[in-house]
């Protein structure tokens, strides 16, 4: 485990997924059917438990202009600044189960925001960074 810092807020928006973790394939694609691929935008999946407990997963795109989430009449949000617990997996397709591990050990860290979110940043179409947010001191 290492950790990072996020100098500046990063303002995304999503796709929520109908189910998880069913639904999260589907909210993905959906999301790249409205944007076009860049490498100059940062791809997340966001998850945290919500109304009573269920997980609830976004399929999120950084916002190269502002107001972009808007006018795709998505929703938006905001990674905060701070510093957040990360583990990168290489070859996440080979072994999805491994996600949901790298976040069981995460979220069982002390000191993280109670209302961060589990944040997979896809660096590339082989890597992905498993981070969560540290709570403020």
């Amino acid at each position: 485990m290492e950790t990072i810092t996020f100098d500046k807020d990063i303002k995304v928006f999503y796709i929520t997924a109908k189910s998880f973790p069913d639904g999260v394939l589907e909210a993905h694609q959906k999301l790249h059917a409205l944007i076009p691929f860049s490498t100059e935008r940062k791809y997340f999946g966001l998850s945290r438990p919500e109304n009573g407990g269920q997980i609830i997963y976004k399929a999120a795109a950084e916002e190269l202009q502002p107001g972009e989430g808007e006018k795709l009449n998505c929703e938006t949000l905001v990674l905060k600044t701070g510093n957040y617990l990360s583990v990168t997996i290489h070859d996440y397709m080979k072994d999805i189960p491994s996600i949901g591990k790298t976040f069981e050990k995460l979220t069982s860290q002390p000191d993280i925001d109670p209302q961060g979110y589990c944040v997979e940043w896809y660096i590339s179409d082989k890597d992905l960074q498993c981070m969560i947010r540290l709570a403020d001191k």
